[in-house]
Protein backbone atom coordinates (compact mmCIF):
# COMPACT_ATOMS: atom_id res chain seq x y z
CA UNK A 1 0.00 0.00 0.00
CA UNK A 2 1.38 3.15 -0.98
CA UNK A 3 1.57 6.02 1.69
CA UNK A 4 2.08 9.89 0.48
CA UNK A 5 1.82 12.88 3.20
CA UNK A 6 0.17 16.07 2.19
CA UNK A 7 0.45 19.04 4.44
CA UNK A 8 0.78 22.75 3.09
CA UNK A 9 3.80 23.54 5.24
CA UNK A 10 5.98 21.43 2.93
CA UNK A 11 6.69 18.92 5.59
CA UNK A 12 5.08 16.18 3.59
CA UNK A 13 5.78 15.15 -0.23
CA UNK A 14 3.22 17.34 -1.67
CA UNK A 15 1.86 21.23 -0.35
CA UNK A 16 -1.60 20.12 -2.25
CA UNK A 17 -4.14 17.14 -2.29
CA UNK A 18 -4.79 17.29 -6.33
CA UNK A 19 -0.31 16.96 -6.44
CA UNK A 20 -0.54 13.73 -4.55
CA UNK A 21 -3.81 12.06 -6.03
CA UNK A 22 -2.13 12.79 -9.19
CA UNK A 23 1.50 10.94 -8.06
CA UNK A 24 -0.77 7.85 -7.69
CA UNK A 25 -0.61 4.93 -10.32
CA UNK A 26 -4.41 4.30 -11.11
CA UNK A 27 -4.00 0.78 -10.32
CA UNK A 28 -1.77 1.29 -6.64
CA UNK A 29 -3.72 1.09 -3.76
CA UNK A 30 -2.95 4.45 -1.85
CA UNK A 31 -3.54 6.38 1.61
CA UNK A 32 -3.07 9.94 1.28
CA UNK A 33 -2.75 11.64 5.16
CA UNK A 34 -3.22 14.97 5.09
CA UNK A 35 -2.60 17.17 7.78
CA UNK A 36 -4.23 20.27 9.62
CA UNK A 37 -5.05 23.15 6.60
CA UNK A 38 -7.53 24.98 4.44
CA UNK A 39 -6.73 23.32 0.74
CA UNK A 40 -8.46 25.74 -1.81
CA UNK A 41 -8.59 23.47 -4.72
CA UNK A 42 -10.75 21.89 -6.87
CA UNK A 43 -10.03 18.14 -6.57
CA UNK A 44 -10.29 15.58 -9.40
CA UNK A 45 -9.28 12.17 -7.48
CA UNK A 46 -9.80 9.24 -10.44
CA UNK A 47 -7.98 5.58 -9.03
CA UNK A 48 -8.80 2.46 -8.65
CA UNK A 49 -8.74 1.91 -4.54
CA UNK A 50 -7.69 5.07 -3.04
CA UNK A 51 -8.33 6.53 0.74
CA UNK A 52 -7.77 10.39 1.74
CA UNK A 53 -7.53 10.75 4.91
CA UNK A 54 -7.62 14.50 7.12
CA UNK A 55 -6.91 14.99 10.37
CA UNK A 56 -10.46 15.67 11.57
CA UNK A 57 -13.51 17.50 9.88
CA UNK A 58 -12.31 21.12 11.77
CA UNK A 59 -8.69 20.67 10.89
CA UNK A 60 -8.14 19.75 7.14
CA UNK A 61 -10.35 21.44 4.69
CA UNK A 62 -10.80 20.84 0.98
CA UNK A 63 -12.68 24.16 -0.05
CA UNK A 64 -13.22 25.36 -3.87
CA UNK A 65 -16.39 28.06 -5.08
CA UNK A 66 -17.52 27.15 -8.69
CA UNK A 67 -21.18 27.65 -8.79
CA UNK A 68 -23.55 26.69 -11.90
CA UNK A 69 -24.97 30.13 -12.91
CA UNK A 70 -21.25 31.05 -12.99
CA UNK A 71 -19.23 31.39 -16.12
CA UNK A 72 -16.97 28.80 -16.89
CA UNK A 73 -13.69 28.91 -19.15
CA UNK A 74 -15.22 28.10 -21.89
CA UNK A 75 -17.72 30.90 -22.37
CA UNK A 76 -20.76 28.62 -20.88
CA UNK A 77 -22.70 28.88 -17.59
CA UNK A 78 -20.36 26.46 -15.41
CA UNK A 79 -23.93 24.25 -15.25
CA UNK A 80 -24.68 21.72 -11.77
CA UNK A 81 -21.99 18.62 -12.50
CA UNK A 82 -19.03 21.28 -13.40
CA UNK A 83 -19.50 23.01 -10.29
CA UNK A 84 -17.84 20.50 -7.83
CA UNK A 85 -15.10 20.89 -5.26
CA UNK A 86 -14.31 17.04 -5.79
CA UNK A 87 -14.71 14.82 -7.77
CA UNK A 88 -14.65 10.86 -7.12
CA UNK A 89 -14.19 7.84 -9.27
CA UNK A 90 -12.26 4.55 -9.55
CA UNK A 91 -13.32 1.68 -7.80
CA UNK A 92 -12.74 1.74 -4.18
CA UNK A 93 -12.88 5.28 -2.72
CA UNK A 94 -12.86 6.06 1.32
CA UNK A 95 -12.53 9.35 2.33
CA UNK A 96 -12.19 10.16 6.35
CA UNK A 97 -12.01 13.12 8.90
CA UNK A 98 -12.36 15.96 6.87
CA UNK A 99 -14.32 18.60 5.42
CA UNK A 100 -15.17 19.47 1.76
CA UNK A 101 -17.06 22.43 0.93
CA UNK A 102 -18.19 24.44 -1.57
CA UNK A 103 -18.25 28.15 -0.80
CA UNK A 104 -20.34 29.46 -3.51
CA UNK A 105 -22.92 31.00 -1.94
CA UNK A 106 -26.89 30.43 -2.04
CA UNK A 107 -28.21 29.46 -4.98
CA UNK A 108 -29.83 32.36 -6.16
CA UNK A 109 -26.74 33.75 -6.40
CA UNK A 110 -24.36 30.70 -7.52
CA UNK A 111 -26.88 28.16 -8.91
CA UNK A 112 -25.95 24.73 -7.89
CA UNK A 113 -23.24 24.27 -6.07
CA UNK A 114 -21.83 20.92 -5.88
CA UNK A 115 -19.48 19.77 -2.71
CA UNK A 116 -18.30 16.12 -3.29
CA UNK A 117 -19.60 14.27 -6.48
CA UNK A 118 -19.26 10.60 -6.41
CA UNK A 119 -18.93 8.31 -8.81
CA UNK A 120 -16.73 5.30 -7.43
CA UNK A 121 -18.37 2.06 -7.31
CA UNK A 122 -17.80 1.84 -4.07
CA UNK A 123 -17.59 5.20 -1.74
CA UNK A 124 -17.47 5.22 1.70
CA UNK A 125 -17.15 8.32 3.94
CA UNK A 126 -16.55 8.63 7.59
CA UNK A 127 -16.78 11.44 9.98
CA UNK A 128 -16.82 14.16 6.49
CA UNK A 129 -18.60 17.21 6.92
CA UNK A 130 -20.33 18.24 3.32
CA UNK A 131 -20.71 21.23 3.38
CA UNK A 132 -22.77 23.67 0.54
CA UNK A 133 -26.08 25.03 -0.25
CA UNK A 134 -28.09 24.28 -3.29
CA UNK A 135 -27.05 20.34 -4.47
CA UNK A 136 -24.39 19.86 -1.69
CA UNK A 137 -24.11 15.81 -2.42
CA UNK A 138 -24.09 14.11 -5.82
CA UNK A 139 -24.47 10.63 -5.62
CA UNK A 140 -24.15 9.43 -8.91
CA UNK A 141 -25.11 7.74 -11.29
CA UNK A 142 -26.54 10.46 -12.88
CA UNK A 143 -29.93 9.60 -14.88
CA UNK A 144 -29.92 8.55 -18.41
CA UNK A 145 -31.62 11.85 -20.13
CA UNK A 146 -31.15 15.10 -19.40
CA UNK A 147 -34.27 17.45 -19.17
CA UNK A 148 -32.54 20.35 -20.43
CA UNK A 149 -29.88 21.46 -22.77
CA UNK A 150 -26.56 20.87 -21.30
CA UNK A 151 -27.59 19.85 -17.97
CA UNK A 152 -25.57 17.29 -17.40
CA UNK A 153 -22.41 19.26 -18.77
CA UNK A 154 -19.76 17.71 -17.07
CA UNK A 155 -17.38 14.77 -16.26
CA UNK A 156 -19.93 11.66 -17.09
CA UNK A 157 -22.22 13.47 -19.71
CA UNK A 158 -21.42 10.87 -22.00
CA UNK A 159 -20.45 7.68 -19.92
CA UNK A 160 -22.41 4.90 -19.62
CA UNK A 161 -24.76 4.76 -16.75
CA UNK A 162 -22.75 2.05 -14.02
CA UNK A 163 -24.42 1.63 -10.47
CA UNK A 164 -22.46 2.94 -7.06
CA UNK A 165 -22.83 1.42 -3.40
CA UNK A 166 -22.05 4.87 -1.28
CA UNK A 167 -22.15 4.61 2.91
CA UNK A 168 -22.14 7.88 4.92
CA UNK A 169 -21.13 7.40 8.65
CA UNK A 170 -21.07 9.75 11.01
CA UNK A 171 -20.99 12.80 8.84
CA UNK A 172 -22.28 15.87 8.54
CA UNK A 173 -24.44 17.07 5.68
CA UNK A 174 -25.44 20.81 4.69
CA UNK A 175 -27.55 22.58 2.49
CA UNK A 176 -31.02 23.84 1.52
CA UNK A 177 -32.44 22.22 -1.98
CA UNK A 178 -31.87 18.53 -3.05
CA UNK A 179 -28.46 18.85 -0.95
CA UNK A 180 -28.42 14.73 -1.44
CA UNK A 181 -29.38 13.71 -4.79
CA UNK A 182 -28.39 10.90 -7.63
CA UNK A 183 -29.12 7.86 -8.53
CA UNK A 184 -26.54 5.89 -6.43
CA UNK A 185 -27.64 3.07 -3.98
CA UNK A 186 -26.74 5.12 -0.48
CA UNK A 187 -26.80 4.27 3.07
CA UNK A 188 -26.19 7.42 6.09
CA UNK A 189 -26.06 5.95 9.63
CA UNK A 190 -25.48 8.32 12.46
CA UNK A 191 -25.34 11.28 10.36
CA UNK A 192 -26.45 14.91 11.06
CA UNK A 193 -28.38 16.25 8.11
CA UNK A 194 -28.56 20.48 8.51
CA UNK A 195 -30.80 22.34 6.20
CA UNK A 196 -29.16 25.64 5.77
CA UNK A 197 -31.67 28.69 6.33
CA UNK A 198 -31.46 30.93 3.30
CA UNK A 199 -34.66 32.41 3.66
CA UNK A 200 -36.47 29.99 0.93
CA UNK A 201 -40.20 29.03 1.30
CA UNK A 202 -39.67 25.40 0.85
CA UNK A 203 -36.38 23.47 1.33
CA UNK A 204 -35.87 19.61 0.10
CA UNK A 205 -33.25 17.54 1.81
CA UNK A 206 -32.57 14.16 -0.61
CA UNK A 207 -33.89 14.25 -4.47
CA UNK A 208 -33.66 10.75 -5.57
CA UNK A 209 -33.41 9.50 -9.01
CA UNK A 210 -32.31 5.85 -8.99
CA UNK A 211 -34.34 2.71 -10.55
CA UNK A 212 -37.24 1.22 -9.46
CA UNK A 213 -35.85 -2.05 -8.29
CA UNK A 214 -32.98 0.12 -6.54
CA UNK A 215 -32.06 0.50 -2.61
CA UNK A 216 -32.13 4.42 -3.11
CA UNK A 217 -31.27 6.40 -0.13
CA UNK A 218 -31.76 5.24 3.33
CA UNK A 219 -31.36 7.21 6.58
CA UNK A 220 -30.69 5.11 10.33
CA UNK A 221 -30.26 6.98 13.32
CA UNK A 222 -29.83 10.44 11.89
CA UNK A 223 -31.07 14.00 12.82
CA UNK A 224 -32.73 16.18 10.55
CA UNK A 225 -31.53 19.22 11.92
CA UNK A 226 -31.67 23.26 10.70
CA UNK A 227 -30.24 26.63 11.32
CA UNK A 228 -32.78 28.15 12.68
CA UNK A 229 -35.36 27.50 9.50
CA UNK A 230 -39.16 27.96 10.04
CA UNK A 231 -41.46 25.18 11.14
CA UNK A 232 -42.74 22.96 8.69
CA UNK A 233 -41.10 24.15 5.85
CA UNK A 234 -38.49 21.78 4.79
CA UNK A 235 -39.09 18.02 3.16
CA UNK A 236 -37.35 14.94 3.76
CA UNK A 237 -37.06 14.58 -0.57
CA UNK A 238 -38.54 14.76 -3.68
CA UNK A 239 -38.25 12.06 -6.72
CA UNK A 240 -35.79 13.82 -9.13
CA UNK A 241 -36.49 11.06 -11.51
CA UNK A 242 -39.95 9.16 -10.80
CA UNK A 243 -38.79 5.61 -9.94
CA UNK A 244 -36.62 7.99 -6.84
CA UNK A 245 -36.56 5.92 -3.60
CA UNK A 246 -35.69 7.73 0.19
CA UNK A 247 -36.62 5.87 3.26
CA UNK A 248 -35.84 7.44 6.77
CA UNK A 249 -35.60 4.66 9.82
CA UNK A 250 -35.55 5.30 13.39
CA UNK A 251 -34.65 9.33 12.94
CA UNK A 252 -35.03 12.41 14.82
CA UNK A 253 -36.79 15.28 12.98
CA UNK A 254 -36.75 19.10 14.45
CA UNK A 255 -39.55 21.03 14.01
CA UNK A 256 -38.39 22.09 10.29
CA UNK A 257 -39.66 19.10 8.80
CA UNK A 258 -42.98 19.59 7.00
CA UNK A 259 -45.62 17.33 8.51
CA UNK A 260 -46.21 15.93 4.94
CA UNK A 261 -43.18 14.32 4.96
CA UNK A 262 -42.26 13.91 1.44
CA UNK A 263 -42.84 16.39 -1.34
CA UNK A 264 -43.89 15.63 -5.29
CA UNK A 265 -41.25 17.25 -8.03
CA UNK A 266 -42.45 20.81 -8.96
CA UNK A 267 -45.43 20.08 -11.33
CA UNK A 268 -44.43 16.87 -12.43
CA UNK A 269 -47.68 14.12 -12.68
CA UNK A 270 -45.66 11.14 -12.27
CA UNK A 271 -44.21 11.54 -8.66
CA UNK A 272 -46.62 8.37 -7.57
CA UNK A 273 -44.03 6.12 -9.33
CA UNK A 274 -41.50 7.51 -6.37
CA UNK A 275 -41.13 5.43 -3.19
CA UNK A 276 -41.02 7.59 0.34
CA UNK A 277 -41.06 5.16 3.65
CA UNK A 278 -40.77 6.13 7.24
CA UNK A 279 -40.17 3.89 10.58
CA UNK A 280 -39.36 5.23 14.11
CA UNK A 281 -39.44 8.50 13.74
CA UNK A 282 -39.40 10.90 16.74
CA UNK A 283 -38.80 14.86 17.39
CA UNK A 284 -41.37 17.60 16.82
CA UNK A 285 -40.88 16.77 13.25
CA UNK A 286 -42.55 13.30 13.34
CA UNK A 287 -46.07 13.38 12.03
CA UNK A 288 -48.68 11.13 10.45
CA UNK A 289 -48.21 10.88 6.93
CA UNK A 290 -50.13 10.93 3.82
CA UNK A 291 -51.05 7.91 1.29
CA UNK A 292 -48.17 8.58 -0.30
CA UNK A 293 -45.42 8.29 2.22
CA UNK A 294 -45.19 4.10 3.03
CA UNK A 295 -45.05 3.72 7.10
CA UNK A 296 -43.05 0.59 7.67
CA UNK A 297 -43.13 -1.82 10.73
CA UNK A 298 -40.42 -2.92 12.99
CA UNK A 299 -39.47 -6.21 10.25
CA UNK A 300 -40.00 -4.50 7.37
CA UNK A 301 -37.79 -1.68 9.11
CA UNK A 302 -35.37 -3.94 10.12
CA UNK A 303 -35.38 -6.06 6.53
CA UNK A 304 -34.32 -2.50 4.87
CA UNK A 305 -31.74 -2.20 7.03
CA UNK A 306 -30.30 -5.17 6.78
CA UNK A 307 -30.24 -4.98 2.66
CA UNK A 308 -29.01 -1.47 2.97
CA UNK A 309 -26.26 -2.63 5.24
CA UNK A 310 -25.13 -5.55 3.14
CA UNK A 311 -25.05 -3.46 -0.39
CA UNK A 312 -23.26 -0.56 0.98
CA UNK A 313 -21.43 -0.84 4.11
CA UNK A 314 -17.46 -1.68 3.34
CA UNK A 315 -16.19 -4.77 3.22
Amino acid sequence: MLTINVAPDGSGQFTTISEAVLAVPYDCPAVIRIAPGIYREKLVCEKKEITLAGAGMDATRLVWNDGGKLPHPDGRPTHTFRSYTAFFSGEKLRVEDMTIENDAGPGAKAGQAIAAYVDSARAAFSRVRLLGNQDTLFCAPLPEKEREKDGFLGPRVLAPRRASAQYYHACEIAGDIDFIFGGADALFEQCTIRTVNNHLPASYVTAPSGRADGLGFVFWDCDFVSDDCPAGTVFLGRPWRPTGKTAVLDCRLGAHIAPEGFSPWQSRTDSDLACFAEAGSTGEGAAARGAWVKQLDGQQAEELLRCARKLCRPE
